[in-house]
């Protein structure tokens, strides 16, 4: 990214520093950038009516990918970008190298809000804060169980979750028996969804601590890019779609496949995509112990003409009651410590999901995580490629396993 510093210093009537303006004395409106599902169309309004001279608008990208497109030109052409934007914790690193371009958040009223790795992740050497936490993504495998029921499976998430215990290989052992036995319904959507859920159990997958890439040379990465690939085309085990696209969302309506990885903002995806359709249920299992998937930020970028007042709603947004709230609406588990010990969480139950108590498996899963992966600022340009190599071969079929992993490799170099 080629970005021109656009950074802001503090005013007269800051709250704090680096946040330019006031609150509370003008009607100002207030752009919001998310992407896929944050939970928050109905804290916007509950905003506007505890501070009636605020009026929010919201821009929502259909996708991670698109949102970060978004930002980094809007950021290079230095104007245009929402007054907040949501961040993905996988391109978080790239940012963190222009804070010249995001108003410091640090703020003693935030100050143990969140688990410590999560603020940290969006904290510079020099201890500016560039994001508050919004959720993260502790997951579980979200299954249907009618189709389960059907091919002689048990379907209960009780035993499903004892089915599933184990390793990568016990899960795609299981993909094999359904799809024996199942009528041209696959085990999972998609080898690249796949893939993630596997690597993000990895705590070094491309690059060192100290930032040196090192992908195309760790065994561990081509041992579970060809271990998925196996399972995918091989096997067959996978519906041969590339997560987010029309025909992957549009799936959700048939009986395609069986199993999703599924991370607590996933939750509210599937419902959305799948509306009508009944059988879905979330167990509290994943292959390989535990693994977190995704978690965002927001920031608020220095371009914008009402910082305080953005700085004042990002901070509501993203406290403990309001992610509760946001949690229930789509799924998505909160990041902050105090939530994480409520009752109102724990007791959450998801009607869609079979009732399924989805507060007590999330937080399960949570726990259950010990590995939180070293992203550093090509983490996102290498794992694109990656998912464009196994595109290549579990959807396009224009390449195979040997000659797309090569391409990687080319590309991982050109970076």
């Amino acid at each position: 990214m080629a970005l021109t510093a656009c950074g802001s210093g503090g005013s007269d009537g800051s709250d704090s520093a680096g946040v330019e303006g006031e609150t509370g004395t003008e009607d100002v409106t207030l752009s919001v950038g998310t992407f896929n599902e944050f939970g928050y169309e109905e804290l916007f309004g509950e905003y506007e009516e505890l501070n009636p001279n605020v009026t929010i608008q919201h821009k929502k990208a259909a996708t991670s990918n698109e949102a970060r497109d978004n930002l980094t030109t809007r950021l290079a052409a230095g104007s245009g970008l929402s007054d907040i934007e949501g961040i993905e914790v996988d391109w978080l690193p790239e940012l963190l190298e222009y804070p010249d371009q995001f108003v410091d958040l640090t703020d003693p009223a935030v100050e143990g809000r969140w688990l410590d790795w999560k603020t940290a992740a969006a904290t510079t050497e020099d201890g500016q804060l560039i994001g508050y936490g919004t959720d993260v993504g502790p997951q579980g495998v979200c299954y249907r169980a009618d189709l389960f029921e059907a091919a002689g499976l048990p379907s209960d998430r009780e035993s499903v979750a004892k089915m599933l215990e184990g390793d990568w290989q016990n899960y795609f052992d299981a993909g094999k028996e359904f799809v024996a036995a199942s009528d041209g319904v696959a085990w999972f959507d998609s080898a690249g969804a796949t893939y993630q859920g596997m690597i993000n159990q990895v705590q070094n997958a491309y690059e060192e601590d100290d930032g040196t890439v090192m992908a195309t040379e760790n065994s561990e990465v081509k041992d579970i890019y060809e271990q998925v690939l196996q399972a995918s085309v091989e096997d067959d085990l996978s519906a041969h779609l590339t997560q987010w696209e029309d025909d992957w969302t549009a799936s959700f309506q048939s009986d395609a496949f069986a199993t999703k990885l599924c991370p607590g903002w996933m939750l509210g995806i599937i419902e959305g995509n799948a509306e009508g359709i009944e059988g879905w249920d979330i167990a509290d299992v994943f292959p390989g112990g535990g693994g977190n998937w995704g978690g965002s930020y927001l920031t608020v970028p220095t371009q914008g003409a009402h910082q305080a007042e953005a700085k004042k709603l990002a901070e509501w947004l993203t406290a403990p009651e309001q992610q509760i709230k946001a949690f229930e609406s789509k799924g998505t588990f909160p990041s902050q410590v105090d939530a994480l010990d409520s009752d109102e969480l724990l007791g959450q139950v998801d009607p869609f999901f079979n009732d399924a108590p989805t507060g007590e498996i999330l937080a399960n899963r949570a726990t259950a995580v010990e590995v939180t992966p070293f992203k550093g600022p090509k983490y996102f340009a290498i794992n694109d490629a990656m998912q464009q190599a196994l595109t290549r071969v579990d959807v396009d079929n224009t390449d195979d396993a040997a000659s797309s992993w090569d391409k990687f490799v080319t590309a991982v170099n050109a970076l």
